[in-house]
């Protein structure tokens, strides 16, 4: 913090649209005009940009073979209660100056633990009522909330599936808490990430019992939130691994048929971060484009991996191909509110000046800015969705094919078909026609 004002992050000022900027001014955003219309409604409104206040205002530039390298100025008083209600400040300082709307956060990010639940929970009101103060001042508001069920020992072998009854109480206890605070920052989601519910070993594991109680834990997150009044969307985020083995909510199809199973699919949907995708081996775009299709998409964690790592690196999404694949989607199902697009990022250990938070974030808002405004110019031609319906017109077009769209055909009537028609004509996929035309809508 300057010696001589309430700033953190001296001499930067608020970032502004300009297009015409040079290549060397970085402070500028390029591509995002927030109040610009596309296919009827503002940037900002398909865009619901979100800083995450865990690696923005907790990371430390440390990994697992190197101590931190971040040297951050909110971090600098000796008491733990100070310190947060510094860092919050430097936080709010940081959405306001970058123009983001939203904010997201775990419990433990923004309050320190203490030596007792009642300790902590006080520490978390005392944080709460400072944030509020702040919403109030800036308009900054709070996409979603969630509790740390994973960093503490306790949580060492799960939380909501831990095999001690006592740690599932423990959990319970924090969430409750944790969803109350999230109502009274007027947040208009809440996140589970099973960060720790899996198995190392099956030899020691109860799988069907462990799935039991996860839904048993995820109807009482329910039942707490209509006990409140809370009406925000509750969201499961699937991630296939790390740092468990196998995690139950591996990906999207794994976690909407979980939900069907136990009867909650009306009550969740998923926040899919692409990173946790490609870990589960499949494409960026997989998760978002599969729970979407099924009406469970709710919200995005935008960040990237690295594919020659293997790991989840939480890097921000310069990609333009991959934010265009995303925004493809979020364009054909209308947006993403309540949800929006968290950047569950953090700058690599190596970028340490304070400026680098946010050219990171400013080059992944214009890379989403450009993408929207590319898959919009796609979705008024109606090309893809030409060809696709092309693709399938034979469903749509002749007798058995509307048969088997409706659910009447039978095998037999199949059999019946075939006997008379013969083999079928080879039909082209035209994949690479596919890819160069979407290639140039990206031009």
């Amino acid at each position: 913090m300057s010696a001589t004002s309430n700033e953190f992050f001296v001499g930067i000022k608020p970032i502004e649209y300009n297009p015409q900027a040079s290549v060397d001014d970085l402070l500028v955003f390029k591509q995002y005009n927030q109040d610009e219309i596309i296919l009827g409604k503002p940037m900002h409104e398909w865009l619901r940009f979100a800083v995450c206040y865990w690696h923005t205002f907790r990371g430390i530039g440390a990994d697992m073979f190197g101590a931190p390298t971040f040297d951050r100025p909110w971090d600098q008083s000796g008491n733990e209660m100070q310190i947060a209600k510094d860092r919050l400040r430097a936080a709010f300082e940081f959405f306001t100056k970058l123009g983001v709307k939203y904010f997201t956060f775990h419990d433990r990010d923004i309050a320190p633990a203490g030596e007792t639940i009642e300790q902590t929970e006080k520490n978390l009101d005392e944080i709460i009522q400072l944030a509020k103060e702040l919403q109030k001042q800036t308009g900054i508001k709070c996409l979603w909330g969630t509790a740390n069920l994973f960093a503490d020992p306790r949580y060492m072998n799960g939380a909501a599936t831990n095999p001690d009854a006592h740690v599932f109480a423990y959990a319970a206890a924090q969430v409750k808490k944790a969803m109350e605070v999230t109502h009274e920052l007027g947040g208009e989601n809440y996140v589970f990430w099973g960060g720790r519910e899996g198995y190392m070993s099956l030899l020691n594991t109860d799988v069907r019992k462990e799935l039991d109680h996860l839904a048993a834990f995820l109807r009482m997150a329910v039942e707490h939130k209509k006990k409140i009044g809370f009406t925000g969307q509750l969201l499961i985020e699937p991630k296939p691994k790390e740092p468990t083995k196998h995690q139950y909510d591996y990906d999207a199809q794994t976690v909407m048929g979980f939900l069907n199973y136990y009867g909650l699919n009306k009550d969740f949907k998923l926040n899919i971060e692409p990173n946790h995708t490609t870990m589960a081996g499949h494409a960026y775009e997989h998760d978002v484009e599969m729970c979407s299709r099924y009406g469970m998409l709710g919200s995005i964690d935008s960040n990237t991996g690295d594919s020659s790592l293997g790991w989840d690196t939480d890097q921000f999404p310069m990609n333009l191909r991959d934010c265009a694949f995303v925004m493809k989607t979020v364009i054909a199902q209308g947006g993403l509110a309540p949800g929006g697009l968290n950047f569950d990022c953090k700058v690599r250990r190596e970028s340490t000046n304070l400026q680098d938070m946010f050219i990171a974030h400013i080059g992944a808002m214009d890379c989403f800015a450009l993408a929207l405004r590319k898959m919009a110019r796609l979705f008024e031609d109606k090309k893809y969705d030409i060809l696709v319906q092309q693709r399938y017109a034979s469903y749509n077009e002749t007798d058995i094919g509307k048969k088997i769209e409706a659910g009447t055909a039978t095998f037999e009537e199949l059999h019946a078909f075939i006997k008379k028609n013969g083999e079928p004509a080879k039909t082209s996929g035209e994949q690479e026609k596919f890819e160069v035309i979407f290639n140039r809508y990206l031009d």
